[in-house]
């Protein structure tokens, strides 16, 4: 299918940023320019990613008649006004995640999407695009192992391990009540529902700050930039941690699957580990983004398989997001651009109300109720429902 050639900007230039830019052009998607902190951060970027603008502000990105498609990738408290902001000047928007800080605000937010139908919508869930991810929605959707009966997995790193380890994700005025969960347990949540199609109705979450206090240098360094970066640090401050490094979660899903997730950023050797397994009626599967070209399909009454990421062994519908054959890996870069793919070609045909593959912002606000949930459940030691607005999507 052909790709829209509408030009993009990006609004941030911390580790994401980037990455944006590097899958936009690796589809051929002109990209004006980007947008840092600063307008030192914008030169900076701009001259290293070679870009031909710099924004000073982001007023600036908005009124380049240039641009069509906005991208941002800013810290969470900035999501809602810049999302706004982009909507009321008439530019598609690519949000990453989470979409806002709040359910209130991604209410807001999907109440402004529905306002302007015409206007692409998306929020950058990104793991979905792994080629095996959406092989096994596919076998799910095909009843390849029957009823869902339960699920399990977990999203696992380490760059926030020592005391030492600093990001503005670690603060609540930032990124929102909750870190762990908010920041990469809302991609394993999107990509479970996306791949079983269930709904979860209620949570029993346990979340733990681990690390209670920090030694926040006086100026912070980037994400992921290692503990070599951080111990450098000449000057630093204690800081009390109010978000949670580690989180467990039980799952009740609307079919009567069960479920549970952990989520860790203080695993050491763990840099970025999503694992789901699904176990159905009729066999089960598992995938490990570690080894993001194989998935393992678990039987009872013949021997296992482990099926090797190729496109000639790919459901029809999703081959083309796989871009090698087999034996030639594909990974975390990938997805972005096969989440691209999936958002520029749904520009291009231009039908906004067929379904689409990319999350939209009602998966955004879904995620933040679940998250607002699993902060409640963890407060009251207790089952909660996911408290939804029953006519909010009908």
């Amino acid at each position: 299918m052909k790709l829209s050639q509408k030009t993009a900007a990006v609004a941030g230039t911390g580790f994401i940023g980037p990455v944006h830019v590097e899958a936009l052009r690796r589809l051929g998607i002109p990209v004006k320019g980007i947008l840092g902190s600063s307008p030192t951060k914008s030169e900076i970027a701009a001259k290293t990613l070679g870009l031909p603008k710099a924004y000073v502000s982001y007023d600036e990105m908005l009124s380049d008649p240039e641009v069509e498609v906005v991208h941002i990738t800013t810290p969470n408290r900035q999501h809602r006004e810049m999302v706004i902001g982009a909507l009321d000047a008439g530019k598609h928007v690519v949000c990453e995640k989470p979409l806002a800080t709040s359910s209130l605000e991604t209410s807001e937010l999907v109440e402004r999407a529905r306002k302007n139908p015409t206007l692409v919508t998306a929020v950058n869930y990104n793991v979905r695009f792994y080629p095996l991810a959406l092989h096994a929605r596919d076998l799910l959707q095909r009843g390849a192992i029957g009823r869902v009966l339960g699920v399990r997995g977990a999203y696992l790193q380490d760059w926030l391990l020592k005391d030492t380890d600093w990001n503005w994700r670690l603060l609540v005025e930032e990124g929102g009540e909750l870190r762990a969960v908010g920041d990469i347990g809302t991609h394993w949540m999107d990509l479970i529902l996306f791949v079983t199609g269930l709904r979860i109705d209620s949570v029993f979450a346990d979340l733990a700050t681990l690390i209670p206090v920090r030694q926040r240098p006086k100026v912070a360094g980037s994400t992921f930039q290692g503990s070599e970066a951080s111990a450098g640090a000449a000057a630093r401050e204690p800081m009390r941690i109010e978000t949670e490094d580690w989180g467990s979660v039980l799952f009740r899903f609307a079919n009567g699957a069960r479920g549970t997730m952990c989520v860790s950023q203080v695993t050491a050797g763990r840099k970025n580990q999503l694992t789901f397994e699904i176990a159905g009626s009729e066999g089960s599967l598992a995938w490990d983004s570690e080894h993001p070209n194989d998935l393992w399909l678990g039987h009872r009454e013949k021997p296992n398989e482990l099926l090797i990421r190729d496109p000639s062994l790919l459901a029809p519908g999703i081959r083309s997001f796989a871009s090698y054959p087999g034996g030639h890996n594909e990974g975390f870069p990938d997805t972005f651009k096969q989440l691209y793919r999936a958002i520029y070609e749904y520009l291009a045909e231009g039908n906004f109300s067929r379904p689409k593959i990319f999350a939209g912002f009602e998966d955004g606000h879904e995620e933040l109720l679940l998250c607002e949930a699993i902060l409640q459940s963890h407060r009251a030691q207790a089952w909660v429902p996911v408290r939804r607005n029953q006519t909010e999507f009908s």
